[in-house]
């Protein structure tokens, strides 16, 4: 397909993936779980990667499948999720990663998928190619037992501990509910879930199997862990569709006997802080990125989600890597978009990555307007687009990738 300092990039073969896993796992400095082995290429079918090769040997490698994603608005859009990108290390700043890329980037265009994202190990890497983060993730310890819940706190019930069998009945309804509601979530297909949920409820060492708290609209999965004589539970997964679900599934977590700190992941504006009488319990341990997107075809991205207030502007829009540029007149009525190309005079202008930063409603434009990467006409406008993009519901990742 190409080639480069002496280096092809072509599509994989079947017979190729024992050494696709032993590149990915001195890439990623962890060994593939024999388990994952069988499961793997029905999520990420072999025949959709993409290696790089030295001779008889590979020296980079990415893969892909479509994803049905959640935008703003409860609508759905189709991507392009990429995972496993590797270089060897022996192979560096030989332009392999970029050849990658172009061929990758070439098939989505050509597929006319309007987004592509990615969950990403490094964070100074993919900016060059067009990818901003779009979702934010916040870790956080909640001291076992000893957080209080406010009298206004609603306390429905409904919880109950089930076995991996009702698990296996209950939680991929739930989700498929909950993903439908939540910008950034994606459909997950039963592969996945057998993978990285019911495959892994079995016993770990220094950690017990997985338990599945079950509510009508919700669910969390997590794991105890001793270590150092102090037990914390570890919520791998949590999904509320209702605030009910919400705040019946913490209220369970929050008073697990023997358990000394609670640990899990939240959305910027989870309300879980003002659900007890001391926020400050809720103690934010790491926050990081959990998902990066670049926006294939401005207008077809643009007008696949709903808007927060009616907008008329026009953006010029900056793509480093493809052609997907270019000047655009972005008009909202009722939450509805049209958008097309123009010659008119841009009120806005900014790079691809920033776009798509903005794209699920997790970043602010304001914000990116503050470090002087969209540069604005005037501040109402600014304002407008700003509270245009903006979410009703916090965008938030379904699985990873």
């Amino acid at each position: 397909m190409a080639s480069t300092n002496g280096i092809s990039v072509r599509s994989a073969r079947a017979d190729e993936r024992p050494a696709i896993i032993r590149l990915s796992e001195i890439c990623f400095g962890m060994r593939v779980d024999p388990a994952d082995l069988e499961l793997s290429p029905t999520v990420f079918p072999t025949e959709r990667a993409l290696v790089a090769v030295d001779g008889d040997r590979i020296v980079g490698h990415t893969n892909d499948r479509t994803m049905t994603v959640t935008v703003p608005g409860e609508r759905t859009v189709q991507a392009c999720g990429i995972t496993s990108v590797v270089v060897a290390p022996t192979h560096r700043r030989r332009g392999i990663l970029r050849a990658l890329y172009t061929e990758q980037h070439r098939r989505t265009e050509s597929e006319r998928l309007p987004l592509t994202i990615f969950t990403a190990s490094e964070g100074t890497i993919y900016g060059r190619f067009g990818y901003g983060p779009a979702l934010v993730e916040n870790v956080i310890s909640v001291p076992g037992r000893i957080a209080e819940f406010r009298p206004t706190t609603p306390d429905p019930g409904g919880v109950q501990i089930v076995s991996l069998d009702e698990a296996k009945v209950a939680l991929p309804e739930i989700y498929d509910r909950w993903r439908r509601l939540v910008p950034g979530a994606q459909e997950r297909p039963e592969a996945r879930w057998q993978q990285r949920v019911f495959a892994d409820s079995i016993q770990q060492e220094g950690g017990s199997p997985l338990f599945f708290l079950v509510h009508p609209d919700g669910y969390a999965i997590l794991r105890r862990r001793w270590a150092e004589d102090k037990n914390t539970a570890e919520v791998h997964e949590l999904r509320a569709i209702t605030g009910e679900a919400h705040a019946a599934l913490w209220r369970v977590l929050l008073n697990l006997d023997l358990s000394h700190s609670i640990e899990a992941t939240l959305a910027d504006h989870d309300p879980l802080p003002y659900l007890v009488t001391n926020p400050r319990l809720v103690r934010v341990t790491g926050r990081h990125d959990a998902l990066w997107t670049r926006i294939m075809d401005v207008p077809a991205a643009l007008t696949a989600r709903t808007y927060q207030r009616d907008l008329d502007v026009v953006l010029s829009v900056d793509d480093p890597f493809r052609e997907a540029g270019g000047v655009f007149a972005l008009r909202v009525r009722d939450g509805v978009a049209e958008c097309e190309p123009t010659d008119r005079t841009a009120d806005l202008e900014l790079g691809i990555d920033v776009l798509g930063s903005l794209y699920f409603g997790a970043y602010r434009a304001r914000v990116f307007a503050a470090a002087n990467r969209i540069q604005a006409k005037d501040t109402v406008v600014l304002r407008e687009f700003d509270d245009a993009f903006a979410s009703e519901r916090d965008a938030e990742l379904g699985w990873f990738f």
